[in-house]
């Protein structure tokens, strides 16, 4: 009786056990099920390429590219020489106007006539003294319309006139130093803004892929739970595990049921961010594809120190903020004292028609020099000049300060990136190994040699150590990402990150 009791069971056994492996085969991770709308697979390349030329972070950037851009060639265009014309076509007067007489009284005339004045100028500014030179012609014509009725022309045919400041500063000096550093500082600025667009699509990319792998972790989870809580009744009913079991083994069912819920609600939120992101339509859904690794990189400090002093928009930043304090202390000093100079050198006529206006000529030359040097100002200039001295040495150890964190940040991030590489690929094996660990200990928790506390254990740690690769799947992109936003520089490549500005402000 024994022995055949024996042999009922074993083949019970075994005809559960083929069962049991039957349903729980391994199972690979689940696509996620498309929902209304257009089911679009994305690369993380697709998606940062997407990013940088529809969202609205790239716009932004681009506009101000532009703003810089156009500031820029104002500047430029002062540099070069000015032609206007201007004129007044006709101006009439018909009024009384105050006259003094020769003993000295007042009486007013009646005036009633007819004017027109035209003139045309050659403008350059002098970078190097800060002064203006201008080349003008003019011509005036007044029409008397009460008593004699005449015509009066006054020509100036040529004048060569020069504006100059001594003394003061030279704001057109100073704008050349400074203006290209700011122009050069906006264009790094768009850069980096390319390349931290690309670190918030990592970002966005990444917090989608993660969520759907956690979408098919719980499905898979859910999946296993049902059929491990119908073999755990089947196995009861045979009485080979405790009610303890079976329900510890429901219950798990119905916490993935949950967990399976919340993570299809966070996949939403992320793939509606990404989306919103990329400025894709919202009937899309998006698949992220799990990205690969780069090829194996090695960043060294000094090398990478060096190329973002070179190209970096804070290292032209601080340069500029440097020549700005540099010119207060120029204006200050040079507000002490106002000294200008002023010449004409021409010729000029005047006649009842216009022919004689012109011929004969006569000299028309004008200096002027003035002066306006406080006698008694209480110390307020010497007080401005000390203010914005003692501003410069504030500005001057700020930027000292800046560059010391910049250089720290630097040296930090190239070490995060580099122990990244390692990290990812420990990451990577822990991941590959607690799947194996978990699939084998399904077998084994099927023909009753380990518990549902082991069992449940594995699946953790499978859990964790698939969300930890892509964690660290993340960091290493936006490490690497980082480096170029600061450096402006492929290190894959070995180039640096340029573009044709030109082309991109009037495209």
């Amino acid at each position: 009786m024994m022995k055949q009791d024996c042999k009922v069971i074993r083949k019970n056994r075994r005809h559960i056990f083929y069962l049991i492996f039957s349903l729980m085969t391994v199972k690979g991770l689940a696509a996620v099920p498309a929902a209304e709308g257009q089911t679009r697979s994305i690369t993380l390349d697709e998606a940062i390429c997407l990013a940088r030329t529809q969202s609205v972070d790239a716009a932004v950037a681009l506009n101000e590219l532009k703003t810089a851009y156009w500031k820029y060639r104002t500047f430029r265009a002062d540099l070069l020489p000015e032609m206007n014309l201007s004129a007044v076509v006709p101006s009439y007067n018909k009024k009384y106007s105050s006259y003094q007489q020769e003993d000295g009284t007042y009486t007013y005339l009646r005036n009633n006539f007819l004017g027109m004045n035209g003139g045309f100028s050659i403008d350059q500014n002098i970078w190097f003294t800060g002064g203006k030179l201008s080349l003008t012609t003019s011509l005036d014509y007044v029409k008397q319309l009460d008593g004699e009725k005449s015509n009066r022309f006054m020509s100036v045919p040529v004048a060569l006139t020069l504006d100059q400041p001594i003394f003061s500063v030279n704001h057109i000096k100073w704008k050349r130093r400074i203006e290209p550093v700011r122009y050069a500082e906006a264009k790094a600025a768009f850069l980096s803004a390319t390349e931290e667009v690309t670190m918030t699509t990592i970002n966005n990319f990444f917090n989608l892929l993660l969520a759907k792998e956690k979408v098919n972790i719980a499905r898979q989870n859910l999946d296993n739970a049902e059929k491990l809580y119908e073999v755990a009744k089947a196995k009861r009913r045979m009485g080979q595990i405790s009610e303890n079991d079976v329900l510890q083994l429901e219950q798990n069912m119905l916490e993935a049921r949950s967990v399976l819920t919340d993570n299809e609600s966070t996949m939403k939120s992320q793939m509606f961010t990404l989306r919103s992101f990329l400025a894709l339509d919202k009937e899309v859904q998006l698949d992220p594809v799990l990205p690969e690794t780069l090829a194996e990189v090695r960043l060294n400090y000094e090398d990478v120190l060096s190329k973002a002093k070179a190209n970096n928009t804070l290292m032209k930043n601080l340069r500029r903020r440097k020549l700005e304090a540099d010119y207060e202390v120029a204006k200050a000093k040079g507000n002490r004292r106002q000294i200008n100079l002023f010449a004409q050198i021409g010729l000029t006529g005047t006649a009842k028609n216009f022919h004689g206006a012109y011929n004969p000529l006569k000299d028309n030359q004008v200096v002027e020099v003035g002066f306006r040097i406080p006698l008694l100002d209480w110390g307020k200039r010497k007080g401005q000049v000390k203010v914005a001295q003692s501003n410069r040495e504030v500005t001057l150890s700020r930027l000292r300060l800046e560059e010391m964190n910049f250089e720290q940040n630097i040296f930090i991030l190239v070490e995060h990136f580099n122990n990244q590489q390692e990290q990812l690929r420990l990451a990577n094996a822990a991941d590959r190994i607690a799947q194996r660990r978990y699939h084998t200990n399904v077998e084994t928790f099927m023909i009753g040699k380990i518990s549902t506390l082991d069992l449940n254990d594995s699946q953790t740690r499978k859990d964790e150590a698939r969300q930890k690769h892509i964690s660290e799947l993340f960091y290493y992109w936006f490490y690497y990402y980082q480096v170029r936003s600061l450096t402006l520089w492929d290190f894959i490549e070995n180039t640096d990150i340029d573009a044709d500005f030109e082309k991109i402000v009037k495209g």
